[in-house]
C-alpha cells in the first residue's frame, strides 16, 4: 500500500478531538503527565498522542463518577431521554468527520465508518425512547392480606469497557442504557481507538449530559488501572466487550465485590448453507458476515460450512467476489477492504492461514499479506478447509473464509456447536421446517436466518457459553442497569 500524506481536513479532524482524560466534567492530562499514541494502523504513523491514565487518575474518575450518582438518579427520566436524543442528532449532523475521525484510528473504509456512525448513534435514539419506559408494579399478595410494590432503580456507578473494533457503537451501546437508567459510568475505551470515544463525550457534554456522569480513561496499561476499581466497591455494575481471555479475568474480579457483570466476549460464528440454499443470498451475506469490518468483529462468520453438493459452486461464487474486492487506505475512493488494527493482529491471521494450508487446505484466493506499509491482508478464501485446523477453533479476526463441507444436516449442527463459543450463527435454507429445526439445535445466542447481519439496537445482542453473559439492545438492554426492590406493604 501506497503512504497517502494526512490532508488539512484529516488534520482538522484530528485537531478537534479533545486529547485529555474526562473526569468530572473536564479535561485534563495524566497525573503523571504520561501520553500514549494513537497509530494510523494503514500507515503505522502517529495520528495523535492521548493522556496515558495512571491507577490515581482512575481513582479520580471513579471519584467523580460516585460524588454524581445520587444527582444523576434523581434526574426525570425525561429529562435523561432528551440529552440522549440530542445526542443523537448531533451524532448524525457530523457523521463526515466522525467517520473520519474513525477510519484514521481503525483503518475501516469510510462508508463502514459511516455505516457504524449511524449504527452508534440509533442506540442513543432506542434507549431515550426506553428511559420513560422504566416500570415498576402493584400487586394483590395472594391471600389478599398485603400488597406487593415492586420498583426499578439504577445499578448505580458503572464501569465500562469496550473494545477496538467498533469505538463508538460499542460505547453507545452502553452508555446510552448507563444514562437511560440514571447510571453514571468510567469507561475505558480501547489504546488503539480511543478518540471515537474522546469525541462522543464531548457531544455528550454538548447535549447537556451533567458533570461526572460520564468520565474517560484512556490507558495503556487496563489492568493496573482498571483492577482497582473494580476492587474497589463503590461502582456496582462492570459491562466489558472484548476477548474471552480477560473477561475471564475481570469475572474473577468482580466476584471480590459481587458486581453486576454484562460480558460480551468472543465468537467463533459457524456460516451453514444447506443443499437447498439460494447461492446467490448466501454468497451476499457471506460477504456481509464476513467482511465487515474486514472481519475484525465478533460476529464475523468464522467458519464456513456447506453441504457436499454445493461447496464447490459457492466457494466459485465468493472467491470471486473476494477477489474483486479493492484493497488500501480507508479515506481513499472506491477501497473495500481497509488494514488490520495493528501487526499483531495481522500475524494472527498469518499464522492461522499457515496452519490451515499445512493441514491441507486450498488457498483459492488471497492467502497472504500485502506488501508495503501499513497492516492489510488480502481477502482470502481457503477450500477443503480440515475440522481440526486452529482457525475452526479460534477467532480469525480477518479477511479470511475457510469453507468446510458436511453431508447431513445433524452433522451440520454437530459441527457448528463444536466450540466453546456460542455468540451468533448464520444458516442459509429455503426450507422453512429445516430453517427453524436448525436455529433452535445450534447453540448461540442470536442466529442469522437468510441474513449475514444480526446487529440491530432494538434487539437483544449477546452469546451464550463463553462468549459472554446478559444482552445489550433491545427492551432487555436497560435491564442490565436496573435494580429490582420489592416492598411488602402491610394493610
Amino acid at each position: 500500500m501506497s503512504e497517502t500524506p494526512g490532508s488539512d481536513r484529516e488534520q482538522a479532524v484530528l485537531d478537534a478531538v479533545p486529547t485529555g482524560l474526562f473526569v468530572g466534567g473536564s479535561w485534563r492530562p495524566a497525573t503523571s503527565g504520561a501520553k500514549l499514541a494513537v497509530d494510523d494502523p494503514s500507515t503505522g504513523k502517529t495520528l495523535v498522542e492521548v493522556a496515558d491514565a495512571t491507577p490515581d487518575d482512575g481513582r479520580a474518575a471513579l471519584a467523580a463518577a460516585v460524588a454524581a450518582q445520587p444527582g444523576f438518579a434523581a434526574m426525570p427520566p425525561r429529562e435523561r431521554g432528551e440529552i440522549l436524543r440530542r445526542a443523537f442528532d448531533l451524532i448524525m449532523s457530523r457523521i463526515d468527520d466522525l467517520a473520519l475521525l474513525m477510519t484514521l484510528e481503525m483503518g475501516k473504509p469510510i462508508a463502514e465508518s459511516k455505516g457504524e456512525i449511524t449504527y452508534a448513534a440509533e442506540f442513543f435514539r432506542w434507549f431515550a425512547e426506553e428511559a420513560v419506559r422504566i416500570d415498576g408494579q402493584y400487586a394483590v399478595a395472594p391471600n389478599g392480606a398485603s400488597r406487593f410494590l415492586v420498583m426499578r432503580q439504577p445499578v448505580g456507578v458503572c464501569l465500562l469497557v469496550t473494545p477496538w473494533n467498533f469505538p463508538m457503537a460499542m460505547g453507545t451501546r452502553k452508555i446510552g442504557p448507563a444514562v437511560a437508567a440514571g447510571c453514571t459510568m468510567v469507561i475505558k475505551p480501547a489504546q488503539q481507538t480511543p478518540l471515537s470515544m474522546h469525541a462522543l463525550a464531548a457531544i455528550l457534554t454538548e447535549a447537556g449530559l451533567p458533570d461526572g456522569v460520564l468520565n474517560v480513561v484512556t490507558t495503556s496499561s487496563a489492568g493496573k488501572v482498571m483492577e482497582p476499581l473494580i476492587r474497589d466497591g463503590r461502582a456496582r455494575k462492570l459491562s466489558f466487550t472484548g476477548s474471552t481471555g480477560v473477561g475471564r479475568a475481570l469475572l474473577e474480579q468482580a466476584a471480590d465485590k459481587v458486581l453486576r457483570t454484562s460480558m460480551e466476549l468472543g465468537g467463533n460464528a459457524p456460516f451453514l448453507v444447506f443443499a437447498d440454499a439460494d447461492l446467490d443470498a448466501a454468497v451476499e451475506g457471506a460477504m456481509t458476515a464476513k467482511m465487515r469490518n474486514m472481519g475484525e468483529a465478533c460476529t464475523a462468520a468464522n467458519r464456513f460450512l456447506v453441504h457436499r453438493s454445493v461447496a464447490d459452486a459457492f466457494a466459485d461464487k465468493l472467491a470471486e467476489r473476494m477477489a474483486a474486492l479493492r484493497v488500501g487506505r480507508g479515506t481513499d475512493d472506491g477501497v473495500q477492504v481497509g488494514p488490520l488494527v495493528d501487526a499483531k493482529s495481522r500475524e494472527k491471521v498469518v499464522e492461522l492461514v499457515g496452519d490451515a494450508v499445512d493441514r491441507g487446505a486450498t488457498v483459492r484466493v488471497g492467502g497472504d499479506a500485502v506488501d508495503g506499509p501499513g497492516w492489510f491482508y488480502r481477502p482470502t478464501v481457503l477450500t477443503g478447509v480440515p475440522l481440526e485446523a486452529r482457525l475452526t477453533k479460534e477467532e480469525i479476526f480477518g479477511p479470511v473464509a475457510p469453507i468446510s463441507v458436511f453431508d447431513t444436516d445433524d452433522e451440520a449442527v454437530a459441527a457448528a456447536n463444536d466450540t466453546e463459543f456460542g455468540l451468533v450463527s448464520y444458516l442459509f435454507t429455503e426450507n422453512l421446517s429445516r430453517a427453524l429445526r436448525v436455529s433452535e439445535a445450534l447453540e448461540s445466542g442470536m442466529v442469522g436466518l437468510n441474513t449475514g447481519l444480526v446487529s440491530n439496537p432494538a434487539a437483544p445482542f449477546g452469546g451464550i457459553k463463553q462468549s459472554g453473559l446478559g444482552r445489550e439492545g433491545g427492551s432487555v438492554g436497560i435491564e442490565e442497569y436496573l435494580e429490582t426492590k420489592y416492598v411488602a406493604v402491610n394493610l
